[in-house]
């Protein structure tokens, strides 16, 4: 009887390891589980694709700006594969872009950046113009300036003055590139032109599109272009989605969502004889710097010039997910090991199941970090709210083992700190749902980061400074809604992160009571 009772607690153990690590392959699974979509039916390459000529490593911002020959010939020999056109933005650098692109049989669109700044201009007006002399035969046309009325770095009029010049001194097409909305705010610029280039990018919309509405809005704008405009042609000269990144109202970024996106919109422009420019080629890392983690995932390959499957074949949006699977599951076994067998069946059945939930909350936010982090600072940040967490699991794990010597020394000393760790959690929340509430557009949503110590803390009171706690509750629940209705209910990442606020304000709460109590007694 007796030796009965001592295995019922290890057969629980071993039911519920079974269990946790049954239920964490199926999640990663389910994350990374590859989607079969129809491919494209056309035969032939694509029309074009845009081109940044950059490293992971590098960016325009570079001093002195470097570009690698080699990278670029390899580049263009792979896109030379699917595309028959590639779309450049700037003319510094890439001198060598035509002799590459006429080896590898590809058109160009040759761009120059129009900037505030004059000196820089007159450089990249004075190389396009030579360059597309001197290629007449390989030059589809030239883009006098991307975006520059969006960024407001120059008037309607100069832009025209320039558009005119150019037209002067090349024997190619002249065209100008923007946000399709600012082609209808200065329409004086449209006449200038030989054709209008205008970038439609659904996830970007002051009122973003979701996948299922996505292709039609972009058939809509093309219709209004086509009739307001006509007899000048159209090239849609920007249009993608991206595959990594926050969700914007119903706008979600995926690689599935991509892939959906772009071979639908192939089929759409090819049946409707659109003219169009993917974009882009590649990921482009240093995109996430001026436009948050989604700027740096636009790309057919990624920065290491891998298929990321967006144009053919079945397609995943965690392809590495068995990486992911194998840390969460090493954690797992060392919270397992640190925190000892349990000894009663609440807990035996209890722990698995908590290290699991923790491990995986854990390298689902590694993997964000990964995807997000850009500067020292924000990788700083994700590294300290990793090992928070870490500190909280081991505590849960600790609490729920077997308790003996060392281990219960640990616990002892966790739990004299857990007031301290969940301050942690609830600035890092606090500081999260400010920044979500007045300056959201590039922000991630960090359920991830902050879902562990949440339930922890709200199963396990922490008694902590109470003013420092009431504060921190009191920002964290007065942005739950406001950022609920920035981001609409339709916005799961955004509902989440709701749940989370939630459950990370009651933790707070309950370690404000337990302090209380503390006091009192």
């Amino acid at each position: 009887m007796h030796s009965s009772a001592r295995r019922s607690p290890l057969l629980l153990f071993l039911f519920a390891s079974v269990l946790a690590l049954s239920a964490m392959a199926l999640f990663w699974q389910q994350q990374g589980q590859a989607l079969r979509l129809p491919d494209l039916g056309r035969a032939g390459k694509l029309q074009c694709a845009s081109y940044s000529p950059f490293d992971k490593d590098q960016s325009p911002f570079d001093k002195p700006l470097q570009l690698r020959q080699a990278r670029i010939d390899a580049d263009l020999a792979l896109l030379a594969e699917r595309f028959a056109c590639v779309r450049t933005y700037s003319m510094e650098g890439l001198e060598a872009v035509p002799a590459l692109a006429r080896k590898h049989g590809l058109r160009l669109l040759l761009g120059a950046w129009v900037s505030s700044d004059p000196q820089a201009t007159r450089r990249e007006i004075d190389r396009l113009i030579d360059a597309a002399r001197a290629n007449a035969d390989l030059v589809d046309a030239v883009i006098v300036g991307n975006e520059a009325l969006l960024r407001k770095e120059v008037t309607a009029g100069q832009l025209v003055a320039l558009i005119d010049e150019v037209k002067a001194a090349v024997p190619v097409p002249v065209t100008y590139a923007d946000v399709w909305e600012f082609w209808l705010r200065h329409p004086e610029v449209a006449p200038a032109v030989d054709f209008l280039t205008i970038h439609l990018l659904p996830y970007w919309e002051d009122e973003p599109t979701g996948i299922e509405g996505a292709l039609e809005q972009v058939a809509q704008v093309r219709r209004l272009f086509g009739n307001s405009f006509a007899p000048k042609d159209i090239l849609i000269g920007e249009t993608g989605w991206p595959s990594e990144g926050r969700q914007r109202e119903t706008a979600l970024p995926s690689r599935i969502n991509q892939a959906l996106f772009t071979r639908g919109f192939v089929e759409m422009a090819e049946a409707n004889g659109w003219r169009y420019n993917l974009i882009e080629a590649f990921d482009q890392p240093w995109k996430r710097i001026s436009e948050g983690a989604v700027g740096g995932y636009w790309g057919l390959y990624d920065a290491d010039r891998q298929d990321k499957q967006i144009l053919a074949g079945p397609v995943s949006d965690l392809p590495h997910w068995p990486r992911w699977l194998a840390a969460a599951g090493a954690l797992w076994l060392l919270v397992l090991l640190l925190a000892g067998r349990p000894q009663e069946h609440l807990e035996a059945l209890g722990l698995p199941l908590t290290a699991a939930f923790g491990a995986c909350c854990m390298a689902a936010f590694a993997e964000l970090a990964l995807v997000s982090s850009r500067t020292f600072g924000e990788w700083a940040w994700a590294v300290a709210l990793l090992g928070l967490n870490l500190l909280v699991l081991l505590q849960a794990g600790l609490a729920q083992g077997s308790g003996a010597g060392w281990r219960g020394a640990l616990l002892a000393r966790l739990e004299a700190r857990a007031g301290w760790l969940l301050l942690g959690a609830g600035f890092a929340g606090a500081v999260s749902m400010l920044g979500l509430v007045f300056d959201a557009r590039y922000r991630e949503f960090p359920s991830a980061a902050l879902l562990l110590p949440a339930l922890v803390y709200l199963l396990r009171p922490a008694p902590g400074p109470r003013r420092e706690l009431s504060l921190l509750a009191a920002l964290i629940a007065a942005g739950i809604a406001p950022q609920l209705l920035q981001e609409g209910l339709d916005n799961r990442q955004a509902l989440l992160w709701a749940v989370t606020a939630v459950l990370l304000v009651l933790a707070l709460w309950r370690g404000i009571r337990a302090s209380a109590r503390q006091s009192r007694g």
